[in-house]
Parts: C-alpha cells; structure tokens; sequence
C-alpha cells in the first residue's frame, strides 16, 4: 500500500495552524479594534454590479414549533435572497470545496455550526484564506471548541455550561450609531434567546455592534441585568504573522431562536448589510427586491 505522506503531512500542518488561531477564553466582551488592525489588508471587494454569491449552511430541525427552523431558513431565505439579486446555493450538510468554490459568503443558521471534523475545518479554513466570509445566526456560534472558532466568529458559545437565558426579552441598544451594517436602527425589544459567559477573539477584538441586559430569567442567576453583546463584525487575516493576505470577515446575530425574529423588520435591515458587508460587497446591495424577470430574460451573470 503507498502512503500518500505529502497529503498527510499537510492535513497536519493545517491542523497546526488551527490550534495556533486558538483564544484565550474571556470573561467579559473585548475591547474595539485598534487603528492598527483596523489597517489590515481588505480582500478585492465584491465587483459592483456582480451578484452575490451566498451558501446557505441549515441543518435538521429542533426545538418546538416556530424555533430553531434550519430547514425552514433554508427555502425561505433561499427565496428571500434571490429576490434581492444575490446567486444562492445550500442545503443541510457542510458545504464541500466544490460548493464553495466561488461563494462570497456563507450564511450559517444551523444548531452548533462550530462542531466540524477536521475534513470540515480544513475546508472552512480554505475559504477563509481567499477572503471569505461567514455570518451566524444563534446557535450558529455553539462549537466543542469554542477558542477555536471565537478565532473564526469573534466569539463564540460553548456548552456544558449555563450561559443562556431561554425565551426572554431581548432590548437592544445599537452601540456604533455610524456603522453601516446597524445605519437608521433605533433601540427596540423582541423575545427570544440570549447568550452570556461567551468565549471572545482578543487580537484582533470583534467590533460591538448591539447589547442587551441579560434577561432575569431563572437560567441567567446572578448574570442578570449584565450587559451582554448581541450582534458583532470580526475582521482579520487568517495567518496573522504573514503579510499579503486578504482578510476574512465574520458577522454574527445572536438571535434566531424564535425563527419569525430573522424577518422581523427591525431586524432584517441589520441582517441583510451583515452579509453584504461580509460577502464585502457594496453594504445596501442585499437591500432592495428586484422587479421579476421578463419571459427569456437572463439573470446577470455571476463571473
């Protein structure tokens, strides 16, 4: 039998470069970039007029009735998104290299997204290199090793651990009122489910762009009324050390448990400039729905 040792040994170098990513658990939320990370070197943007290309990663439904809808998500983002212009694809397993070959981003509402093999992590990681980007949608941000993927998120969520409040009021409060993504938004209040005790990326910090007290719920004990961040951008190279490099971004809302909040209006605007700005395409490019196609006409194409 010939063994195949330049394959193994880089699936062991890449397995290396991903445990040297690894973060520090924190106990309390990080502070803003500095100026000199907010220097890093940006990948090509997203051609204007291109469009976007997005995976859709869902998985198998939990939860009650009306929470925790992958599969739902799946068909109607799927719809919701091509109606806005963008080139979708997904399904409920994780994307092969194949599939996201040419995506701009991938948009993960799927219950503990962050548990991958090491096949899964080394595609993902693939995908970041070139520039890719990634937003998670509530549980989307559970992983078994949360240092590892707060280093992919910005943070992340780890279980084992009492660190939700089940159903309970969400109020937020938009932290950075001159950042495209959360533009126009006011504080407001919808019932759903909040993290805390959350595993942060220190260098860089993810940018802050929503907070909540944690609701008083049985779950949260004396975590209550403690300022918990609810939606955050996280930018960076994939090897820090190395210059040249695109940079990946990550985009994460934290909600999602009640699957009507994703289209509630207040919440969608927010939600389709995330993944623009992390396909880093133009940031209102997600924001309009197109006029239906005439008979025979033709999409623009996605080269």
């Amino acid at each position: 039998m010939t063994v195949q040792r330049p394959v193994i040994l880089a699936a062991v170098l890449t397995m290396a470069s991903s445990l040297s990513l690894a973060q520090t658990p924190a106990a309390s939320p990080p502070p803003a970039q500095t100026a000199a990370q907010a220097l890093a070197q940006a990948a090509p943007p997203t051609p204007e007029g291109r469009p976007i290309k997005v995976y859709l990663r869902a998985g198998l439904k939990t939860h009650a009735a009306g929470q925790h809808d992958y599969p739902q998500f799946l068909a109607d983002w799927s719809k919701l998104l091509t109606e806005r212009g963008a080139v979708v694809d997904g399904s409920l397993h994780f994307p092969t290299a194949e599939e996201i070959a040419d995506v701009d981003v991938i948009v993960m509402y799927k219950g503990d997204a962050g548990y991958m093999t090491i096949g899964e992590r080394i595609v993902l990681e693939n995908f970041l290199k070139r520039g890719g980007g990634l937003v998670g949608i509530h549980d989307a941000i559970c992983a078994d090793d949360a240092a590892w993927w707060a280093s992919i998120m910005g943070g992340a969520k780890k279980h084992g651990e009492t660190n939700f409040t089940l159903e309970a009021p969400v109020t937020y409060t938009f932290t950075e009122a001159a950042d495209p993504i959360t533009k126009g938004a006011t504080g407001f209040e919808i019932t759903d489910e909040a993290f805390f005790l959350m595993t942060w990326a220190k260098d860089p910090a993810p940018r802050m762009l929503a907070t909540s007290p944690v609701a008083p719920t049985r779950s949260a004990g004396t975590h209550a009324g403690e300022i918990a961040p609810q939606a955050w951008t996280y930018e960076r190279t994939f090897f820090p050390r190395l210059g040249g490099q695109p940079t990946f971004r990550s985009f994460v809302w934290m909600q999602g448990h009640n699957y009507v909040n994703l289209q509630d209006p207040r919440v969608l605007p927010t939600l389709l400039r995330g993944i623009a700005w992390a396909a880093k395409a133009p940031i209102d490019s997600l924001m309009t729905v197109r006029p239906p196609q005439a008979p025979g006409q033709r999409r623009p194409s996605p080269q």
